[in-house]
Order: C-alpha cells, then structure tokens, then sequence
C-alpha cells in the first residue's frame, strides 16, 4: 500500500501530499548527497541572505512534534484530508498522528527540511523509496482509529491504492510526499525555500522528481519550480489530484510518466 494513507497533495504552496517510504530489494539506491553547512549556506544566499530563522535546515528527530503540529495545521482544509477524514472536529487530532507517524518513517533518511520556527516542512523520499512497507501502511492507518471512520475505511484504502498504481516507478526520481507551511507562516516564500534542498541535488544530479497536488491552485506554484501535470487522478467519491512531473533543469528532459 503506498501513499500513506491519507494524502498526497497540498495546502499552501507547497504541500505535496503525504507517503512515507522505505526501500525494498532491487530498487534504485539512495544518492549519498546531503547538502552540508555549505551548500546551506550559498542557498540562504540565494534566497535572501539570510541564513538562520527562515531559511531551510535538515530536520530532527526533536523537531517531530512540533512538525507535525504544523503539518496539521496546514492540512486542515485541504480537498483529500478533508475526504480522508470528513469530521472537523476529529481532522486535527487524526493529522498530528498521521504525520508524526511520516515523520517518524522518513526522518532516519536525512530528506526532511524545515526552518527554525519549524512552521513547515518538505518531506522527501528519495529514489527507490517512495512505497511503504505493510507495517508502515498499518502505522500511518492507525492514525484515523475512530469508530467515525470505520464505514469511510474501505473507500478511503481504495483512493490511495489507487494512487500507488499510478505512481511512474521509472525513471529514479525524488518523491515530494508533503510539503506544508502552517496558515500563520504561509505566503513569506518559505514554502519554495523548504523545496530548495531537494530540487538543487535534482539538478546537479540529473534526477528527476514527482509529486501529487490535492489543490488545483497549488499547479502554478509547483509549475513555477519546474513540475508539470502529467494526469489527473479521481479519487472514488472524492476530490481530483494533478500528478506532476520535473525534469532536471541541468539535463535534458527525460521521457516522464
């Protein structure tokens, strides 16, 4: 089962959805290329200078519940959380578990960004990564426990295994699984920041990347970093989402989904 069931998708520039991943036998290694202090350092430049508060670092394993405070926040009115779990007054609750359950996956893989403030993060899967193992599936599903959802559990399962049957397998590519700013920080520019790490390896490396988009008016903003639509994607009973496709900026564009 893949994308961690919930979603996939956005809220905010930038929120990419959400799938916590682990690689499995024969599939593409992780590229060993973590921006170092350097690299962070010219990227703040690049982005304005400034280089603590509001420019992107590598998150830790203390920063998780913070995070996924943020990363609830910020998908409380999104189109597939809202299908995923239709109660408002249980949405909260359910998505601070969903991501700090993600974030429990995907942070040992180093691909988790974040600023100081921790008001938003980019949670990246590298390639060869992006399915989840059962038992992850079985944690990230533990987090919409509620005798609400139990009748909503089949359709919702069946969305999101959808989603996994579309998921382009090739070329190796970065998957962005959720990238999310919370509503009080959105619209400073954090969300491209938060993008920055990831899409510079991309580019030095010829590695493409993908993403699902929840928001519709979230596609001029990721077409802004290079993304395109590539298919929509009709969850049963519920919300479209855009799969989109990047090809690195440093290479020729390769044959995408």
């Amino acid at each position: 089962m893949r994308p961690s069931p919930l979603l996939t998708a956005s809220s905010t520039p930038g929120s990419a959805g959400f799938v916590a991943s682990s690689a499995r036998p024969g599939e593409h290694p992780v590229p060993n290329r973590h921006p170092g202090a350097g690299v962070q350092f010219l990227l703040a430049m690049e982005l304005g200078g400034d280089t603590a508060g509001h420019q992107p670092r590598e998150a830790r394993a203390a920063d998780r519940g913070a995070l996924a405070h943020s990363l609830a926040d910020a998908f409380m009115d999104d189109p597939v959380s809202s299908w995923a779990s239709p109660y408002e007054r249980l949405r909260p609750r359910v998505l601070r578990r969903f991501f700090g359950t993600q974030l429990r996956h995907k942070l040992p893989e180093g691909f988790v960004y974040t600023d100081e403030a921790r008001t938003g993060a980019a949670i990246w899967a590298p390639p060869g990564t992006w399915r989840t193992t059962p038992r992850q599936d079985l944690q990230l599903v533990s987090a919409f426990a509620h005798p609400r959802h139990w009748l909503r559990a089949p359709l919702v399962a069946h969305g999101l295994l959808g989603l996994e049957r579309v998921h382009p397998p090739e070329p190796p590519h970065f998957y962005l699984a959720t990238l999310g700013v919370a509503p009080a920080a959105q619209g400073q520019g954090l969300g491209s920041r938060l993008l920055q790490p990831v899409l510079r390896i991309c580019d030095a490396d010829g590695v493409p990347a993908y993403l699902e988009s929840s928001k519709e008016s979230n596609i001029a903003f990721y077409a802004r970093h290079g993304f395109r639509v590539t298919r929509e994607i009709s969850l049963p009973r519920g919300p479209t989402m855009w799969a989109m496709w990047r090809d690195p900026r440093s290479a020729r564009p390769r044959s995408g989904p």
